[in-house]
């Protein structure tokens, strides 16, 4: 059972590029950790997040963005070197590490042309809309996958995971420079509502107390954004009585 006294942390996105960077990651998650097939549910899991991968690395340039954004990093990290009290030795190694994920993403062909080359993937993929439409006799090749030793389907895992790993390396590094850009501190919401301002913010980070019950509905954007906290049962009142909750803008 979850300690009352713990605080959820979440995460929303304050641009388009960022929501879809959160996307990927998400997506990119399942397919790291639901490697060990159970059951067809399990398997479906995987399945379904490398078809909305597929999706979302055809509708958007991922690749290109995330090449700038390393690069800009890079040059943010190269300008802190002149400056007096710097971990100089930190700063190169991340450097180094920053230019590895720009090399693995140049060197990578586009990524998602290895999903889409994978027949039991597209198989599933096309399964996917239809409603009830992943049963045995549906997918027969999935059938039978699920049936091999587990030492053919960790193979055969491991090899679709290798692809996106420029992809995931990349991601995650950027990712982790914009959590870090920015502490959580100690607000206070007044009626269940809070107001921030902030200049090309790109993520909002809440440690909300599960004693609470509230999770929040966000709005805004790069220099201003409204948060809303919502009772999670629907007999509660309305009105969210005033409390302390832990935000960082980065």
């Amino acid at each position: 059972m979850s300690d009352i006294n713990t605080m959820i942390l979440v995460e929303h996105p304050l641009n388009e590029k960022m929501r879809t960077w959160l996307r990927i990651e998400y997506l990119l998650q399942q397919l790291l950790y639901e490697k060990n097939f159970k059951n067809i549910a399990s398997a479906l899991t995987f399945f379904r997040a490398a078809s909305d991968l597929i999706d979302i690395l055809e509708r958007f340039e991922i690749r290109g963005d995330l090449l700038k954004k390393l690069e800009h990093q890079q040059q943010k990290l190269s300008n802190w070197l002149c400056a007096p009290n710097t971990d100089k030795d930190l700063i190169d190694s991340l450097i180094i590490k920053l230019a590895d994920c720009t090399n693995a993403l140049i060197s990578a062909s586009r990524i998602q042309d290895h999903l889409k080359e994978n027949r039991l993937i597209i198989s599933v993929r096309q399964r996917l809309s239809i409603v009830g439409g992943c049963c045995s006799f549906d997918l027969p090749a999935l059938h039978l996958w699920l049936h091999l030793p587990d030492e053919d389907q960790t193979q055969y895992i491991d090899h679709i995971i290798q692809t996106l790993k420029p992809l995931h390396h990349g991601l995650m590094m950027i990712l982790d420079f914009v959590r870090q850009s920015s502490s959580l501190e100690m607000v206070n919401s007044l009626n269940g509502f809070f107001k921030g301002n902030t200049e090309k913010g790109e993520l909002l980070r809440l440690g909300i107390p599960l004693k609470h019950r509230v999770y929040p509905k966000i709005s805004g954007h790069k220099n201003r954004y409204v948060i809303h906290f919502i009772p999670l049962e629907p007999e509660q009142s309305r009105s969210v009585d005033d409390f302390s909750f832990e935000l960082a803008c980065c």
